[in-house]
């Protein structure tokens, strides 16, 4: 059986430069109500490296770092029905808009995809020639096999575009 399923709101504030699009939040999210709760999941584990900030468990300081390196981080599915936490599960969804998200926030210079599916719809969502730029980025999900240090060598994009 397929739930209905919605994302979370964004976190972003008027210094975000960089914004960060997942799929939809997975069943352990959901659960938790937090982005990446899955603890497989490398998402924190690459934030945290790459930002040279020491890693925690505690969500609102997970959050708090993320906020005072000016990223965003939202996803552009804003419902959906799945079975399961797998993006190739996902049926009738619904997208966020992240077009009035963005223009909403002039100061974001760039937007990294956590994987296919998140690139696939901003693609689709903004067009390929969109005014700035969209990277995809191998996704942090486990079941993305590529190793965790190739996952951080592509993910080293983002640091090009903070200040």
């Amino acid at each position: 059986m397929q739930n209905r399923i919605s994302s979370f709101a964004p976190i972003v504030d008027e210094n975000s430069e960089i914004l960060i699009l997942g799929s939809v939040p997975g069943l352990r999210s959901l659960e938790k109500q937090q982005y990446y709760a899955h603890p497989q999941n490398k998402f924190w584990k690459i934030i945290f490296e790459l930002l040279n900030e020491e890693p925690t468990e505690d969500y609102t300081q997970r959050i708090a770092v993320l906020t005072k390196h000016h990223i965003a981080l939202w996803d552009v599915i804003d419902s959906c029905e799945r079975k399961g936490s797998l993006d190739s599960e996902i049926r009738n969804e619904e997208a966020n808009r992240v077009d009035e998200l963005l223009n909403g926030h002039p100061n974001i210079k760039a937007v990294f995809c956590n994987g296919g599916k998140s690139y696939k719809n901003v693609q689709k969502m903004l067009g390929k020639d969109y005014r700035l730029p969209v990277f995809l980025l191998p996704s942090t999900s486990p079941l993305h096999t590529v190793s965790l240090e190739q996952k951080l060598e592509s993910w080293k994009k983002i640091t090009e575009y903070l200040d």
